[in-house]
């Protein structure tokens, strides 16, 4: 059988710290899951905010192919009936196929946080799903802190879930709303869950299995003690057909199940399907499009789908992966459409430092001339400081600029990989502090050199970095049009060795993008304006090297 998913990254996911979704955001994260494939997209309580009410006016006209949204809601209140609890109203009033309802499932919260008798709670499941259902809705049943309920008083925890079921919702979720539980006891809640709704047989449609053979059970699990994914995997194996979790993992407290860190997980290991063929493919590409919606930045170390999740330092590493590939790598990177990267530093050997310059050199190999010159120069200088693993851009010139000095020796070897676009003949940096004023201001003055001809530019800036870029872009512009779109991302300096105080060597890496791709580089001096301007140099040079090889403008303007 199919894993049924549902996302609740606009429900759920809202409730993290530092997450707040415009209504525009909601629209490109609906659009984001549905183009991935899930099931179900908990979008929201209309009842509890107006931004959630328009989101459902507006998600009414979304033409979704694979997805289908659900309103979230709780049960009835106490001492009234469905019929005049506006809650209630307000999720009918949003117009989706389905309905996520939550109820109480642990005793403690009946009696001392919801104040109401133990048969008075079940009356309002069965009956707030029976109300849904009579109006054409399907209802998925969230079991709020069953798995603590269950272990408090199993077979009260297991009266809920038959309320629900009994009343015809189609899909029974237990829901480890603590984050507290470990596998064994989630394996043990959910065999227990499974046998007790066996004999019941469940509405037709979505969200329900087929007529007569047992209700759908779902895991929602929350990540307070680590154990989100691996609670989801076993109550999977223990026979849950429904998942609950949000794509990048963010939600109340710690976070709830990360989708991106599972779904491969259960497609691939465990051989379940959960998106529709080609999807998997693209789930790097739609993880990272669901954080920039959010605003919140994909973990590197995000399994699957981060950027270090197939990265390969260690010499050892990428000489086996590059011999066989699951030798230090459990699957395939294409198959969710993410890439292995070799970071150069001086532990990564000589396999790492090849497969990088084949990209340039196809021609390379792990015992090539330059190959063995690369390895010998990368050491010496990250033993002066320098380091090429979060620098990329600066490799490759480096790369770039030493096949340029072996083909000035020979004829022989590949297409000309580096020519240098400018020349800094001179720059100037000035910061003032006025007496008696708040205000500081940094100019620049640069002199620049292309094809012989030389242009002279300055700039105003909030510190001397800033000032010195806008100089160099200004008088730059002049020649390579492009560099219009420039812009720096990031700025970070470290110093190499604090002993020497502030005559301290420093290291500056800089980001930068042309609101396309984005490339970091790095330069290393006593002087920060000197390895500023380095990183900054080697900034422009890719920039414009990389454009030319593409095809682009990357060339002189009239």
């Amino acid at each position: 059988m199919k894993i049924e998913i549902l996302d609740t990254t606009l429900r759920d996911g809202s409730q993290g710290e530092r997450i707040s979704f415009s209504v525009r955001d909601k629209i490109a994260i609906t659009e984001a899951l549905d183009e991935l494939g899930v099931a179900w997209i908990e979008a929201g309580n209309p009842g509890s905010n107006p931004k959630d009410l328009e989101f459902f006016r507006l998600a009414s006209s979304l033409k979704l192919r694979h997805a289908k949204l659900c309103a979230f809601g709780s049960t009835r209140k106490k001492g009234i009936t469905p019929e005049k609890d506006g809650q209630l109203k307000s999720l009918l009033a949003a117009g989706t196929e389905a309905v996520v309802i939550f109820g109480k499932s642990w005793d403690l919260h009946v009696t001392e946080v919801l104040r109401a008798g133990l048969d008075e709670n079940i009356a309002m499941i069965a009956e707030t799903v029976a109300f849904l259902r009579e109006r054409g809705r399907t209802v998925i049943f969230d079991a709020e802190h069953f798995f603590d309920g269950w272990k408090a008083n199993p077979a009260y925890a297991l009266s809920t879930l038959k309320a629900a079921a009994g009343a015809g919702a189609g899909c029974i979720v237990l829901c480890d709303t603590n984050g507290g539980s470990f596998p064994d006891c989630v394996a043990r809640g959910s065999a227990a869950a499974k046998k007790a709704l066996a004999h019941l047989a469940s509405p037709s449609g979505r969200g329900a299995s087929a007529k007569g053979t047992g209700i759908r059970i779902g895991i929602h699990a929350h990540n307070d003690a680590g154990m989100a994914c691996a609670n989801t995997v076993t109550a999977v194996e223990a026979g849950c057909t429904h998942v609950q979790g949000t794509l990048v993992g963010f939600g109340e407290r710690c976070g709830n199940t990360a989708l991106a860190a599972l779904i491969p997980s259960i497609e691939i290991k465990l051989k379940k399907t959960c998106l529709p063929p080609g999807k998997l493919a693209r789930l790097t590409e739609l993880t990272w499009k669901v954080a920039e919606a959010a605003n919140v930045a994909v973990p590197d170390n995000m399994p699957y789908v981060g950027h270090q999740a197939f990265v390969h330092k260690a010499g050892m590493h990428a000489d086996g992966i590059l011999k066989v590939s699951r030798s230090f790598e459990h699957i395939e990177p294409a198959l969710v459409g993410n890439s292995r990267h070799f970071p150069v530093s001086e532990t990564g050997g000589r396999s790492a430092i090849a497969e990088r310059v084949r990209k340039i050199d196809p021609s390379v190999t792990r015992d090539h001339p330059l190959t063995v010159l690369l390895s010998e120069k990368v050491k010496e200088l990250e033993a002066a400081g320098w380091q090429f693993e979060g620098a990329d851009a600066s490799f490759e010139l480096l790369v770039r600029r030493l096949i340029a000095e072996s083909q000035a020796k020979s004829s022989a070897g590949a297409k000309a990989a580096y020519k240098p676009l400018f020349k800094i003949l001179a720059y100037r940096v000035v910061s003032e502090h006025p007496t008696g004023s708040s205000i500081a201001c940094s100019h620049a003055w640069v002199k620049v050199l292309v094809d012989g001809r030389d242009e002279i530019a300055a700039a105003e800036g909030n510190g001397p970095v800033h000032a010195l870029d806008g100089a160099l872009r200004r008088a730059l512009v002049h020649f390579y049009a492009e560099l219009k779109q420039v812009r720096l991302l990031d700025y970070k300096v470290r110093v190499i060795d604090g002993n020497e105080a502030t005559a301290a060597k420093v290291r500056v890496l800089i980001e930068s993008t042309d609101g396309l791709r984005s490339w970091s580089t790095v330069g290393v001096s006593d002087d920060i304006i000197d390895a500023s301007r380095a990183a900054l140099v080697d900034s422009i040079e890719y920039k414009l090297i990389i454009d030319n090889e593409a095809g682009g403008t990357g060339g002189k303007t009239a």
